[in-house]
């Protein structure tokens, strides 16, 4: 028998269906998709492969979008699965065969695609040349951080992303005119290659003469300043890359590039740089509505104007109405202040609070020093994003507790030693601190992150050499992780734990009512409702001056933008300040649904306790529910 007969019966048994299942679009009109299934695919995720198929299944619901077979489209998607192999280190990969399974009407059919992958070429080793202009440890980091991975199969796309990111180090060391060749020889056997990437540095440059073109009421100067280049100074493409950054954070322009600008085929010493701007509208309002399980129906407002008396100066009007919260703010910020990494931010607020355990109005403002800081590195390279700030708070407060406490006599003495007024459970203070916040975050997206790290660090004193009417100490700590897990779901996890008190002596301890901390709701331990994991006195919560709280989720698509989770909470408030016990916690569980829209994933949680509080009373009643529902737009967290 002639090798080759098992592959002609096999391409004649395709061309067969084919042409079967031409002929019932023929004679019987259009055949809907109802389903695509790939059997054999393991190297890759099953989504990737299908994302380059032109064939794909209809919707399932009544208003979707329906698809048809198509034949030319189904032979070129036979193609691309082999070539899509092909580019990603599986050159003997092809499809095996395919299956039509029609339905009794003979109008819609299911289709199967079996492949087989074949065995990949792996990448032996990866050599390198030409880059001992880099010092020894950028080296070592660069190899650690290419996307091709030696003993990994030879993706064609992670190679060429590994030679930009080896171009892009040499253009951060001042050689604006390297270039780096990749290639690759035979490894050990036929199914291994060796890599090999080859620099040529060139001369090193310095910045030379920078243009700006395409602003008009927004000065040189302006721009100038939040540029990271000077003439003289030695090129470095991270900042080039850093100051368009800084450019687009003005929020002026609607377009902004900062590029060399040199002709093809020159190399000069010093590199000339062409800044290109598009201006856009100095003013903009943005209006916003929603609605949530905690704060009901809610509406914003929010009004800018950038470039506000020159100097790319931003002006903000916000404005908002809810159930939970109400009040105004004023925020301007000054972009530049002392030099272009330092940005200082006023503010100044009337607002009401109305939570299940007070009631809040601040009036005040704040003054806010901010320093970005931009990662050694190209943009290519860099993963993370520091921010660190130190404010002044000048705040006048005026609290009261709910309605529901006052009316309890057995409450007074609470009341009292909570520094409110026993006859109407309100007290008001000048409250005056310094805080000192860092944020740094590896996550890829602040509203539905997949993958990477957030973490939060938050320190503030009050009183002491501040003065006002309040003295306390703060620190709170806060961390996220996000993993994607078989390319579909995501595992998150968080936990944030902190403390008010006095550091030294609880004697002359004065934290206002609503700085204690209070646990529960939509944002923390789903089981409960807001506020209801605190200290209780009588069964009413008091709130305490240590928390600590943690949640982990489990995230898995389920159709389109619909996905289920499952999620774990654990946490509690302590009394005494500074003094948390991690064998003291309250825990729930439950379910939950996500949608993915454009402002957000929108948000149903169940949350179940497993150790309900004893002795908790809602609205002066013992609590017998042991469960919550939630509704709100946006990850949990």
């Amino acid at each position: 028998m002639s090798p080759d007969l098992p592959r002609r019966l096999a391409a004649a048994a395709l061309v067969t269906l084919l042409l079967a299942l031409t002929g019932c679009i023929e004679s019987k009109g259009a055949v809907k998709i109802t389903a695509v299934k790939l059997n054999g695919v393991k190297a890759v995720k099953t989504g990737q492969v299908k994302s380059i198929l032109a064939t794909g299944a209809s919707s399932k619901l009544p208003w979707g979008a329906k698809r048809y077979f198509n034949r030319e489209q189904f032979e070129a998607d036979l193609k691309r699965i082999v070539a899509f192999y092909k580019d990603r280190g599986y050159p003997d990969a092809k499809v095996k065969s395919f299956d039509v399974k029609m339905n009794d009407k003979q109008d819609a059919a299911a289709i199967t695609i079996n492949v087989d992958e074949g065995q990949p070429v792996l990448v032996d080793r990866i050599d390198y040349s030409g880059f001992d202009s880099l010092p020894d440890r950028h080296v070592s980091a660069l190899k650690a951080s290419l996307p091709l991975k030696e003993h990994a199969p030879l993706d064609r796309a992670l190679a060429q992303a590994s030679r930009e990111s080896a171009l892009d180090e040499l253009k951060d060391h001042g050689f604006p005119y390297a270039s780096v060749r990749i290639t690759e020889q035979p490894g050990h056997d036929d199914h291994s290659r060796v890599i090999a990437l080859a620099a040529t540095p060139g001369a090193r440059a310095r910045y030379g003469d920078i243009e700006i073109t395409g602003n008009s009421s927004v000065s040189d100067n302006v721009v100038r300043r939040q540029l990271l280049i000077r003439p003289g100074g030695l090129f470095r493409l991270s900042s080039l890359q850093e100051s368009q950054r800084r450019l687009y954070d003005l929020e002026t322009f609607n377009f902004a590039n900062v590029e060399t600008d040199v002709k093809e085929g020159e190399q000069p010493p010093t590199v000339p740089i062409k800044v290109v701007l598009t201006e856009g509208k100095h003013r903009k309002v943005n209006f916003g509505v929603g609605y949530g399980s905690e704060e009901k129906a809610r509406v914003s407002a929010d009004w800018r104007h950038v470039n506000f008396f020159g100097g790319a100066r931003t002006l903000q009007l916000q404005g908002q109405y809810s159930s939970l919260s109400k009040g105004g703010r004023v925020n301007f910020r000054q972009p530049y202040f002392f030099g272009p990494r330092l940005s200082l931010l006023l503010t100044g607020q009337s607002w009401h609070q109305n939570e299940p355990a007070y009631v809040l109005n601040t009036r005040g403002g704040k003054a806010t020093l901010e320093r970005r800081f931009a990662r050694g590195g190209p943009l290519s390279q860099r993963t993370a994003d520091m921010t660190m700030s130190l404010a002044y708070t000048g705040e006048f407060e005026d609290y009261q507790v709910t309605e529901e406490a006052l009316r309890a006599p057995d409450f007074l003495k609470t009341l009292i030693s909570l520094g409110l007024d026993p006859l109407n459970g309100r007290a008001r203070g000048w409250l005056s601190s310094l805080g000192y916040d860092l944020h740094r975050s590896t996550a890829d997206s602040t509203i539905n992150a997949k993958h990477g790290y957030l973490f939060n660090a938050h320190l503030e004193q009050a009183g002491r050499f501040l003065g006002g009417d309040y003295e306390f100490s703060e620190a709170v700590l806060e961390g996220r992780f996000y993993a994607p897990i078989a390319g579909r779901a995501v595992f998150a996890v968080r936990a944030r734990g902190g403390s008010i008190g006095q550091i030294g002596s609880a004697e002359n301890l004065k934290v206002p009512f609503f700085r204690r901390y209070f646990l529960g709701g939509a944002q923390s331990l789903r089981g409960w409702g807001r506020f209801e994991v605190s200290p209780l006195d009588q069964g009413r919560i008091v709130g305490g001056h240590s928390m600590f709280e943690s949640s982990a989720e489990l995230r898995a698509p389920v159709w389109g933008n619909l996905s289920a989770v499952l999620f774990a909470d654990a946490g509690n408030v302590w009394n005494n300040a500074w003094d948390v016990n991690l064998g003291d916690l309250r825990y729930d569980v439950g379910p939950g649904l996500r949608y993915l829209t454009p402002i957000g994933p929108i948000r149903v949680d169940m949350g179940f306790q497993l150790n309900p509080i004893p002795g908790l009373l809602i609205n002066g009643k013992p609590e017998t529910r042991h469960y919550r529902f939630h509704f709100s737009i946006g990850q949990a967290f």
